[in-house]
């Protein structure tokens, strides 16, 4: 990609000052870029970071234990259910005006759930940082994307993007632990205030966007019926995994899905100004890219569960050493991160998501032979740094693949699918593995868990053969990896 100028298009829309092809970012654009990595690492831990402390939230404020899977799934629902109307929305009223006010609602809801003294106050927080979520999340990449033209410097800031946040879901669960066993969960909930402060008062002085165009009407029917869609899909999903796929409202919820996004679609393709357009989701490096992108969370993920149910149930580790050993599959998506941009400048982003996914099946379906051996510890943490890497390759090719050739004016929708495909990645991978899991267990879990990790692995294998054969990159895209 670094040897063709950026398209006309592309030129016309970029913000003032953009970064030449394969130079460093200047100074302003480092300041920028380390506000919207701070916003987008933090949120990433706020997925994970409660998981540990669950039972004692639970206790410290009443919560019946039928009722604790409600902290992660009212977060859940409203972080994939709005990211793509908020993905629209940046297009429409501006990135830096969503970013900030997501960023000040991040801050006031945090406060709030750190303070709470109730159930009700807390599921009304993680509310309002699930809303900012999706606020935030869209509007950060959008910045990124348009920040910098197609080329080495925006594969290179896309590529800290992603080695930050996949970092930080798996941080998450290393940082709620420690924080509950050494001080109290409240402050998973107060270090998000201190991050958002920050982030406020450097946000206004260092970001910028392009002058947009002519505001097109938002359209409010197509959003009503995309946000509810997402949200009863992840709902869905969500309680197959906690009360298993042959529930009722676990079909329920997905029926219900299903109708709304055929309603969705039906809609759209009768208005003038849809919220998605149909010449976009037509493009095949989008639509490809993103499914590409929801397997590659769904996989990595799930494996941070059936591993952390491995190293705990089976081999007898304790919370705090099976959060450290999978720490180091954290080190290796930094590492993956940072050699992505490298991958995609000599070939191309979809190179780089089928390598990705090729290395990170090849790195899994080893871990399908795990026992009850401690001695396994040494290979597994070797396997999984490798998966690491490779993971994190694939994450940002699918961004790159995802959002390239997309005009200035709908690259917060585009940012927005990205986010979407990660976030219903992330919730729905996990439940799936755990039915495959649970369905193959014996006297013991482990039989589940091995079969369960050839599954994940066998999946990433997949996925490669499917980017492979109907990915279509855009032409200068495909150009540029070929030279």
């Amino acid at each position: 990609m670094s040897t063709i100028e950026p398209s006309a298009t592309t030129r016309t829309h970029v913000a003032p000052r953009p970064a030449g092809a394969g130079s460093p970012f200047d100074r302003m654009q480092k300041t920028a870029m380390a506000v919207l990595l701070t916003a987008n690492f933090t949120l990433a831990v706020d997925f994970s970071i409660l998981n540990v402390a669950l039972p004692h939230i639970g206790a410290d404020l009443g919560f019946p234990t039928s009722a604790l899977q409600w902290i992660v799934t009212a977060f859940a629902l409203c972080a994939a259910g709005f990211t793509l109307f908020f993905g629209r929305l940046a297009d429409l009223f501006g990135r830096k005006r969503l970013f900030l006010i997501g960023t000040v609602l991040l801050g006031v809801s945090s406060l709030a759930g750190g303070l709470a003294q109730g159930p009700g106050l807390l599921i009304a927080a993680r509310v309002g940082q699930g809303i900012a979520t999706a606020m935030i999340t869209p509007a950060a990449l959008s910045l990124m994307t348009t920040m910098f033209p197609e080329g080495p410097a925006r594969s290179r800031a896309l590529g800290l993007n992603g080695a930050l946040m996949a970092a930080g879901f798996t941080a998450g669960a290393v940082l709620g632990g420690v924080l509950t066993g050494a001080a109290s969960w409240r402050w998973a909930f107060f270090l998000n205030v201190v991050v958002a402060l920050a982030v406020i008062l450097t946000a206004p002085f260092v970001l910028r966007e392009p002058t947009r165009g002519p505001r097109p009407r938002l359209d409010v029917p197509g959003a009503v019926l995309i946000t509810l869609a997402l949200v009863a899909l992840v709902l869905g999903i969500d309680t197959a995994g906690h009360a298993g796929w042959s529930h009722l409202g676990s079909w329920g919820s997905i029926v219900a899905a299903l109708v709304l996004f055929a309603a969705f679609l039906t809609v759209e393709s009768r208005l003038r100004e849809p919220l998605v357009a149909p010449a976009l989701l037509r493009r095949g490096n989008v639509a490809w890219g993103n499914v590409a992108g929801l397997l590659a969370f769904a996989t990595e993920t799930s494996l941070v569960f059936l591993l952390t149910l491995y190293l705990q149930d089976v081999l007898g580790y304790n919370a705090v050493t099976a959060g450290l050993v999978l720490g180091v599959l954290g080190i290796g998506t930094v590492v993956g991160g940072l050699i992505a941009p490298r991958i995609i400048g000599r070939t191309s982003s979809k190179t780089a998501v089928v390598l990705g996914f090729v290395v990170q099946g090849a790195a899994t379906i080893p871990l399908a032979f795990v026992s009850d051996n401690r001695a396994w510890i040494v290979p597994l943490i070797m396997v999984t740094f490798v998966g690491g890497v490779a993971n994190l390759v694939a994450i940002v090719g699918f961004t790159v693949t995802s959002t390239a050739g997309v005009p200035a004016d709908q690259q917060g929708l585009a940012t927005g699918l990205v986010t979407m495909s990660q976030q219903v990645g992330i919730a729905l991978g996990t439940p799936l593995m755990s039915a495959v899991a649970t369905a193959f267990a014996a006297a013991t879990l482990l039989p589940g868990l091995q079969v369960a990790i050839g599954v994940n692995g066998l999946l990433a294998l997949a996925a490669a053969a499917l980017v492979a054969v109907f990915l279509r990159l855009p032409r200068h895209d495909a150009v540029a990896g070929a030279r």
